[in-house]
């Protein structure tokens, strides 16, 4: 109730507020709140903003000390606090940036890549939270196969070329450690170390190819100096293009066999390691890896020689024996799902007269030139079928038919008998032969009487006959020189037989593939023409080639003497020696029935079939 004399106070109701002092018309108070707004955004746009936001919004918020001290006097942007701030910018840049590039290349890719890659992810994170990432691998139990070393040959001659043949590894190796340690090769006349750039930046590969033949040899104390260089030394973290193929068969093939030869994690580990390195060469449309690859940033291409940018059948097709023991080695699948991709391309091309040619286009998934070889550029795919199949306890049956129906293309559409009824197999360009045998294609007398056995039908005994039939015909090509060694291609035309008619065909550079078929004859038959071809070669080898410093290969096989070409290639210790210390010991050393040869003759055991089921068992 109002004092008396004052109205009542319902009456304050229609008193207008525009009379009010502090009152404000309708579109006062709009443009008020519109400058209100403006500054409330300008306020928050300089918090998330500006260069230095970061810093502002800790120091609004949470009263952070790197504020404070920016604000003292006498600061400049070299505190600490600041250089972190710019660090951090940088790397948000960075990120933003790495990020811009992988969304451009996704939308590059096709729908089931995405997928794929999104799957791939998935198991990577898996991996991770499982503790399988870097180099933690999964415990696999070891068990050594039989036969990693041998005993003495009962026979007093055999022996004593067999301990001859281990004196000529110890003057290759003793040179190469003593003039060339930790260089890729040796160059024995000059006494000096030697790279090529098949292996980049990568260092020591003579060491890593001659890791198994020494421990075959018995040669331990020269095998822990190896492991101790391996361990301390060998690195693949460089900016440095390599051969996948040629990094492939000598570096992982070389680790592989140390650690089924010797057990040492160090191995399994480097092998491992190398691997996940070389994954990266299978990013192409078709899977069909790239024969160069940048180690750092994973970036391939082809040989510019090759077919319009192609891969070729030998490097592509000579990574299945390594890449099935890594994934064993791993528990990662990757390795074996990317070799079996290869396999599915090339069941799905049409072959002429179910021939490979040797090129293979990467992006469009057809063949390149038709051209076809046994020798140079398709060699070891052929051997890789059949050793894949051996490999598997004969359980891949698809490796097995592949290599048998092209091993029945191959000899009727390249294998030719000359006058004199020397048996070769020639080289096919686009249905032309050209009728020339390279000293690369003899490793195919080894290979098919390795195979006769499991030949279809009734073709063991025609298999075998091949095999020796050109075992002979490539000590012939040796025998026709004035230095009893083999040229790099002999012909069949223009009246000559097993002869190289060219002088860039002339030159030996201790190839093993003749000594190769001689080893697995000898151990197929036990006729002893075998162990005395081999051992012409070794006199000649000896006579020939074995310099104060090592042993070098030779420019002129028809010479009179011997011009020098000065390297010792890493795989005169990996195949060259260890095919003529096998040829001259029993045959209970590295029996085929539980080691396999990559090309670089690396023995890897044969992934026998689990009667126990045991994931991760080497047996």
């Amino acid at each position: 109730t109002p004092p008396p004399g004052f109205p009542p106070l319902t009456g304050q109701k229609v008193i207008s507020s525009s009379r009010l002092p502090t009152s404000f018309r309708l579109t006062e108070k709009f443009i008020l709140l519109l400058v209100f707004s403006a500054f409330i955004t300008l306020c928050f746009g300089a918090i998330f903003f500006l260069p230095d936001s970061s810093k502002l919004l800790s120091g609004v918020f949470f009263h952070s000390p790197a504020v404070e001290t920016n604000t003292r006097p006498g600061s400049d942007s070299s505190d600490p606090a600041s250089a972190n701030d710019e660090r951090v910018l940088a790397k948000i840049r960075k990120d933003h940036e790495k990020a811009l590039l992988e969304a451009k290349d996704t939308l590059q890719k096709r729908p089931d890549e995405i997928k794929q890659d999104i799957l791939n992810e998935k198991e990577k994170v898996a991996k991770e939270n499982t503790g399988q990432g870097g180099n933690d691998l999964p415990f696999v139990e070891y068990h050594r196969p039989p036969g990693a070393t041998g005993h003495e040959p009962q026979d007093p001659e055999t022996k004593e070329k067999r301990a001859k043949i281990k004196e000529m590894m110890k003057h290759a190796w003793g040179s190469y450690r003593r003039y060339a340690w930790g260089s890729n090769e040796l160059r024995p006349v000059s006494k000096q170390g030697h790279s090529s750039n098949l292996f980049g930046s990568i260092k020591g590969a003579t060491i890593v190819d001659a890791l198994d033949t020494l421990y075959i040899m018995e040669m331990f104390e020269e095998f822990d100096a190896a492991t101790d260089w391996v361990e301390k030394n060998l690195d693949f973290n460089m900016n440095a293009e390599v051969s996948v193929f040629e990094v492939n068969i000598r570096f992982v093939g070389g680790l592989l066999s140390a650690y089924y030869l010797s057990g040492k994690e160090v191995y399994r580990r480097k092998a491992v390691e190398l691997g996940e390195k070389l994954l990266p060469a299978f990013k192409t449309p078709t899977g069909i890896p790239w024969a160069l690859l940048n180690l750092k940033s994973g970036i391939g291409r082809n040989w510019p020689w090759a077919s319009g940018g192609s891969s070729i059948l030998a490097e592509y097709g000579t990574l299945h024996l390594e890449f099935m023991h890594l994934s064993k080695l791993s528990g990662n699948p990757d390795f074996e799902q990317k070799v079996m991709n290869i396999r599915k391309v090339l069941n799905r091309l049409d072959k002429p007269q179910g021939l490979y040619p040797n090129y293979l286009n990467p992006n469009s998934g057809q063949w390149g030139q038709h051209h076809v070889s046994v020798g140079g550029l398709g060699d070891s795919f052929y051997e890789y079928l059949l050793k894949a199949w051996l490999m598997s306890d004969k359980a891949d049956e698809e490796g097995k038919k592949m290599y048998y129906d092209a091993l029945q293309a191959i000899e009727t559409n390249l294998m030719r008998k000359s006058t004199s009824g020397l048996t070769y197999i020639a080289e096919w360009k686009g249905g032309l032969l050209e009728h020339k045998m390279g000293h690369l294609t003899c490793f195919a007398g080894g290979m098919i009487a390795l195979g006769a056995d499991g030949a279809p039908g009734d073709k063991t005994g025609h298999q075998m006959e091949q095999a020796a039939e050109i075992a002979r015909t490539c000590h012939e090509s040796y025998a026709r020189t004035a230095l009893k060694l083999g040229p790099e291609a002999f012909r069949f035309d223009g009246g000559v037989e097993a002869i190289a008619t060219r002088q860039n065909e002339k030159y030996f550079i201790l190839r093993p593939e003749v000594i190769e078929t001689y080893m697995y004859m000898w151990r197929f038959t036990h006729d002893p023409k075998y162990r005395e071809w081999g051992w012409e070669a070794v006199q000649a080898l000896e006579q020939h080639c074995r310099v104060e410093g090592g042993y070098s290969g030779v420019r002129d096989v028809y010479a009179s003497a011997p011009n020098h070409d000065d390297v010792q290639q890493s795989f005169y210790l990996a195949e060259t020696l260890k095919y003529l210390y096998l040829l001259f010991s029993d045959d209970d050393h590295l029996p085929f029935d539980h080691w396999v040869f990559n090309t670089e003759a690396h023995p890897l055991p044969v992934l026998k079939k689990d009667k126990t089921d045991i994931p991760n068992e080497v047996e």
